[in-house]
Order: structure tokens, then sequence, then C-alpha cells
């Protein structure tokens, strides 16, 4: 055994100087301590502006304020208002030394601003360290954080984290381009099928600032009249903010701006870019380099300068809510923005939402359409199939598709692709039983059961399991119908009707971004559906009712939304064009459909809620959390006196395995859910009450939880 193994016989205590000093080395390089930033014991203050006013990245919401420290003179050059800094937080009163606070843990925050004195009499801790001399939070930005943080009822901290991305140094070092001169002021060019089309683009390229509420004609040319907004916004010696629900409709405005006004005039902000893209691009719209913005919901707080437009496309698309608190909608960010800097402001869709009807209704925006003959020449002609159809239909009773829905797959076929709209992905999402229509549930866990592939056993959708000696409890039967059936058995179906005929899919696993011209049949969950090069011949709506059914308040916008989404995506009725939907023809979002009404139905929807006092007329925030826990809630918060408590009721409980939604309960927790509801110009109020009681919470240690979101999303 060698001595190296044996420290009691010598080892390194016995080595030779050589040896000890090999030793020593690599020790040393091994274990290299890191720096860590001074506390400036005993240094010498900054001059002028000895103080500075910092906000910790501390996201509770009773530490929501800004803190005070000594400025070290060595870091009084960089010490500048906006740039990241490092202190120590959480030292107490008796961590003094020499009349320097002392201690607590290191944490990142941003300096505010320089002061003489500070407001606070004890003493204070020094700035440890100045992360970057680069200047990112300038007071416009601040004041849009703190609007947004006090609109949700969040902290400055949690806003700021979605509104700056992560430092990246080698980004930061690089220098931004040099900005372009101002484009021309272009052509009004489709715009002009508006009715105000033309004359909104020529406020934009004067230097105006009109607010309008745009619904857009069915077909491609969304993202060109985008770009021609954003050029007429740039020619006005101002910058503009475009923000969309998705990467591909980002890729395609993006290719939009590219051959409009060249390379290097807007950037491109994304989560999915890496973080050293994402940070140069953001720096450089800091900077000043680029005055224009595309991206997803993660450019809403893009810093562009001189802000002229911003605007916002499918705002019904749940991507523009954001996930992490304090959970803002992309829509009432652009609207804080567009009162804060006086700029102009579009609300674009083939679709229109509640929330964007008020705005019109209001007066505080104006609608651009066109008039009807022009949709008439736009859209594709829409037919529908609803009950009576389906029981006199031998086809429909036989197979999944209607004698008119398979017609138009046919004819639509012989000229190019055809889509296949599905509510659900997968195969058989839903069984019932064939006899009873009582739905097929696990006898473990009593969660659904799924049909996996043909021939296979059903699959618990919850747990896992499979079933493979189902019988109904009800009746006794043992035979399966298909409640919803999936986008990947329909695929299979159509693939057997038309075998020569390709068949390709597009779904969450696998979205395809456009298809060619040659006759296809595309099957696509909503949301999903690819473009088509020269459009689509035919569109089926299949299932209406699946998403007509929903328990939820939204549910016939959202209906209407998807189905305009994939119907704008089919050629012109003078071209052939043709969209069958499966759903009840004298159902309100049907007949809009239709009539290609999407202004219409959301007026309509307005009035109903407007009497009923639901959002957006009243404002609602949603108090969730264990019974007790929200019964405590509700008795300590001082809601205003014209606030109505609605509830609680309790909440499905969250299966374990399942995906867990925002605000939804821990799997195998029982919450409830209470909605606060209070009337126009109160909503500030509710807000500053449900905050100072979280924060009253937070500071007293609480260890349960409570979850409070205003204007939540779904309120069933």
């Amino acid at each position: 055994m060698s001595s190296e193994n044996e420290p009691e016989q010598g080892g390194a205590r016995d080595a030779p100087p050589e040896q000890l000093a090999l030793i020593r080395e690599s020790v040393r390089k091994a274990q290299t301590p890191r720096a860590k930033p001074r506390t400036w014991r005993g240094a010498a203050l900054a001059k002028e502006l000895p103080v500075a006013r910092v906000l910790v990245d501390k996201g509770v919401l009773h530490l929501d304020r800004y803190f005070d420290y000594a400025v070290p003179e060595e870091l009084d050059a960089d010490a500048q208002p906006g740039v990241r800094v490092r202190v120590r937080f959480g030292a107490g009163r008796h961590r003094v030394r020499d009349g320097r606070r002392e201690g607590g843990g290191l944490i990142g925050g941003y300096l505010v601003e320089r002061l003489a004195e500070s407001d606070y009499a004890g003493p204070l801790a020094a700035l440890a360290q100045v992360v970057s001399p680069e200047r990112i939070l300038d007071e416009e930005l601040l004041g849009l954080v703190r609007a947004v943080a006090d609109r949700y009822a969040g902290s400055l901290a949690d806003v700021l984290q979605l509104a700056v991305p992560p430092r990246n140094a080698r980004a930061e070092k690089r220098d931004s381009p040099q900005p372009l001169p101002a484009p021309p002021a272009p052509e009004p060019g489709s715009w002009a099928r508006y009715e105000q089309g033309a004359a909104f683009v020529a406020a934009l390229a004067s230097g105006g600032a009109p607010r309008a509420v745009w619904n857009a004609l069915p077909g491609p040319q969304w993202t060109q009249e985008l770009a021609r907004a954003v050029a007429a916004t740039l020619a006005s010696g101002r910058g503009a903010l475009v923000v969309l629900p998705d990467g591909r409709a980002v890729a395609r405005a993006d290719a939009a701006l590219t051959a409009l006004l060249g390379e290097g005039r807007h950037a491109v902000l994304t989560a999915d870019a890496g973080p050293e893209k994402r940070y140069a691009q953001w720096l450089a719209v800091r900077r000043g380099a680029v005055r224009a913005v595309i991206g997803t919901r993660a450019a809403m707080f893009a810093p562009v300068r001189d802000l002229g437009l911003v605007a916002l496309w499918d705002d019904g698309d749940d991507s523009h809510s954001e996930p992490h608190a304090p959970q803002p909608h992309a829509r009432e960010v652009l609207l804080l923005r567009a009162a804060q800097d006086r700029c102009a402001f579009l609300l674009g869709g083939w679709s229109c939402t509640v929330e964007a009807a008020q705005l019109v209704e209001t007066g505080w925006a104006r609608p651009l359409v066109a008039g009807r003959e022009q949709v008439r020449a736009a859209a594709p002609l829409v037919r529908t199939v609803g009950d009576q159809d389906l029981a006199r239909d031998e086809a429909a009773r036989a197979a999944r598709l209607p004698t008119l829905a398979w017609q138009a797959v046919r004819d639509g076929l012989r000229h190019g692709p055809v889509l296949v709209q599905v509510p659900r992905r997968g195969y058989v999402p839903r069984m019932a039983c064939a006899a009873c229509r009582t739905p097929a549930r696990c006898r473990h866990c009593s969660g659904p059961l799924e049909g996996q592939e043909a021939g296979s056993a059903l699959r618990c959708g919850w747990c896992g399991r499979e079933e493979g000696a189902w019988h109904c409890p009800e009746c006794g039967a043992f035979r399966l119908r298909a409640q919803i059936v999936g986008a990947r058995r329909t695929a299979e179906e159509l693939g057997r009707a038309f075998p020569a005929v390709p068949v390709r899919t597009s779904g969450r696993e696998h979205v395809l971004d456009t298809v060619s011209d040659t006759p296809a049949l595309v099957v696509s969950t909503p949301g999903a559906e690819p473009v088509a090069e020269g459009g689509y011949a035919a569109a089926l709506l299949l299932d209406g009712w699946a998403m007509l059914g929903r328990p939820d308040l939204r549910a016939g916008e959202d209906a209407l939304r998807r189905w305009l989404a994939a119907a704008a995506l089919v050629r012109p009725q003078s071209a052939g064009g043709t969209v069958v939907a499966v759903a009840e023809p004298t159902l309100r979002p049907v007949q809009a459909l239709v009539r290609w009404d999407p202004a219409g139905h959301a007026l309509r929807e307005l009035a109903e809620r407007a009497e009923l006092g639901f959002p957006p007329v009243s404002r609602m925030a949603a108090v969730a959390g264990p019974p007790e826990a929200v019964t405590g809630f509700l008795d300590t918060v001082e809601l205003p006196r014209e606030a109505e408590v609605l509830g609680p009721v309790p909440l499905p409980v969250t299966a374990p395995g399942r995906p867990r939604r925002v605000g939804a309960p821990p799997p195998g927790e029982h919450w409830e859910r209470a909605l606060v509801r209070v009337p126009p110009g109160r909503g500030a109020a509710l807000a500053g009450a449900l905050k100072a009681a979280q924060a009253a919470r937070t500071a007293r240690g609480s260890d349960t939880t409570v979850w409070v979101r205003i204007d939540p999303p779904d309120i069933g």
C-alpha cells in the first residue's frame, strides 16, 4: 500500500519541500476563493448625493418599497440611476459598526435615484457592488412598471422581472448598431380596403396618435398592414411596438417588416430567443439604436424611445396573459403605455373581444372596419350543419362527417388543401356508454377514460391505468362511443375515406407553420392551423358544441374567435372558398360566423354583461386557497364599500399527475374560490385593498397560501 493511503505513516507532513510546494499550488488552484463584494468598512462616502435609493429584487408585498444605502466614493461614478447593483439586505439594527450597518445576505437590485440625505434616521449600509454601469431602468419604464404593479395588486420587483431580461455580460460589452434615418412615409396599400384605413396611416405618418380597434379582413394581408402602420410611425420620427400571440405570427410580421423596410430597422423580442441574443436586442432598443419592436408578450415592456404606436394582434388569445405574478395581460399593459406616452393604439384581429368592443363603445377608440361589400369579397362562403340536419343525414349517423361536409372536402381537394379543425388533440380523448351516454370513468380514481390507438385498451387520463373490461355502472352495457374525437382519430378516419390524399396533422406536439397548395387534408387543433400557400380551398369546423358547451363566460366569444381564425385562412368565396361549421345555426356565435360580424357579436355580449354586472363592465378579482384561509382573508381585507363578494365555492381538485393550471389547488388539496366585484371606477381601490391585505399576511409570516388575481380570465 502506498504512503499516500497511510497518512499516519508520513503523508504530506513528511514530504520534501518541493512536493509540499506542488501540493499547496494544486490546492490553491482547485479552491480559488470567489471574490465577494466589500462591505466598504471605513470607506469615504461620495461627496455629492451620498445616498442611493434602491429597489431590491424581493418580490414580497410587504417589502414593496425603496431602501436607502450609502454610496462609497469609489462607486460614485458608476452608481447612477438605472444601473444594476448588489446590496446587503436583512441586517438588523444591532449589526452596526463604526456608524455603518453591516451583515445581511447579498441581493440584486436597481438604483432608482441619488439623494443628498435619507429619510431613514438610522445607520445605512453601503452599496456592495455596481454590477454594470449600463443604465437600463429609466423613469419612463419605472413608471410603467409601477402602474402595472398597482393595476394587478403585485410587487414592483415581480413586474421588473417580466420587464427587464436577465443580464448577459457578452451582449452588454458589444456596441449596438447606429440608428438608421427615418424611412419615407408608406402608401396606404391594402389599408385602403377599410373605411378609415388610409386616414389612419396618414395620421401615424404625420405624428398623430389615433386609437383604433381593427377588425381585419380575412386573408394574409394583415401582416403587410401591420408593417405599413409601423413604417408610418417610424416616418414620423417615433418608435413602434407590436405584440403578437406566438412565434409563428412574429415570424410572419418579421418577414413583412423586412420586405417593406429592409434589415436593421426593427428588433424581435421573444422568450424563445437565447439569453445573449434577447438581451442584445433589448439593449439595442434601450440605447435607441432600433426604434421598432415586434415580439410576443415578452416584448410588452420593451423600452422603445419616443413611442408613437403600440399595437396588439388577437387580444383574445390566451398566450397574451402572463402566467407569472402578477399575471398582467398584454392588452392592459399596452393600454397603460398608450395613456402614459400619449401615443397611438391599435388593437387588431379577425375577431373582436368584449374588451375591444368596450373601447369602441366608450369612445376611447374608433372602429377600423371594412364595408360589407369588402367583407363579402374577402370572406369565404360559410355553411352550417345543425342537429336537425344531422338527424336527417344517413351519412352523419353512420360516419363522423355529414354529407355537406363530405361534399365540401371532396370538391375542395380538386383545387387545393382542405383544413379540418378539431377541438381536441389526441385519439379519442373522452369515451361514454353507447347506450345511456354515461361518461366512462376509471374504477381506481374516477378519472376520464381515453382511447389511445385503434384496438388498444382504454387508459385513464388521470392515473394512467389501463382498463380492459369496462362496463357501464348505470345500465350494465359494455359498448363505448366517443364523446369527443381527437385530431389523430379524425386524421385516421379521413385517411381511410380519402386514401389517395396525404393527411397532415398540426397540434401541440408538432405545429406546422405552412403547407403547400397541393391537395392535402390538414387536421389541426384550434390555434395550430398552418398557413396554406394561396389559401385553403375549404375548411371543416367539427364538433362546434365541444367549444360552445364549455362552462365559461367566454365560451361563445372564444369559439367564434377560433372559427374565424381558421376561416380567415380559406380562399374568398369568389375563388371557391367554402367553410362548413358543424354547429347549431341558431346560436349567436354561429350566426356571427355566417355573417362574418365579430364586432356585432362582441357588442351584444357587452350589453348582456352590462346587465349582469360581469367584466369588463365591472372589475373583478379572484381569491382562492384553503377554505379557512380564504374566509380569514376576506374577514380582514378592507374592501371598498361598493364591493360584492360572490362565494366562496369549491374548486375542482387537481388529480395527481395532471398538469396544474395557474391558480388551481395543488394535487389532492381542497380549495375554495371567492369572486370580489366592484363597479367601474373602483378597480384601483379594490386592487389596493387586496394588496394591503396580502402584504399584512406575508409580514405576519402566514404559512397558508391565498392566491389573488385581478381580472381572472376564467370565472366559470
